[in-house]
């Protein structure tokens, strides 16, 4: 079984997720990461789009996620992330990091991170 990872890193969208009504209201930036464990040699082998995840089209779906449905925790955000991933038949594994880099902590911080890892089945 292979090793084989495809990395989308620092993706960015805006969301009303948190606790705190003025979260839900105004909203924020979260980035996510999410990394998928999959076998690419078949892809590889025959420099196949269709045997691989489209990237690109994960992006937004991810993103379709993070702007959607407001929930209150990043771990719920997380998981309906990877869920996401794992649609794909082709991954095995995932694992998802939800930044919330301007959660409302009255101190001096660099981020809020929740990262979470889910294996199909």
């Amino acid at each position: 079984m292979s090793a084989d990872r495809i990395a989308l890193k620092g993706l960015r969208a805006r969301g009303r997720h948190g606790v705190l009504p003025a979260e839900r209201e105004l909203g924020q930036e979260f980035v996510v990461d999410a990394t998928l464990f999959l076998d690419t040699a078949p892809a590889a082998a025959g420099d196949d789009l269709a045997k691989t995840v489209h990237y690109g089209e994960l992006a937004e779906a991810l993103v379709e996620v993070v702007e959607g449905e407001p929930v209150k925790l990043i771990e719920t955000l997380a998981e309906r992330l990877a869920d996401v991933c794992l649609a794909s038949e082709l991954v095995r594994k995932v694992e998802v990091s939800v930044h919330k880099p301007a959660a409302p902590i009255p101190l001096v911080f660099d981020d809020v991170v929740v990262t979470i890892e889910r294996s199909r089945g």
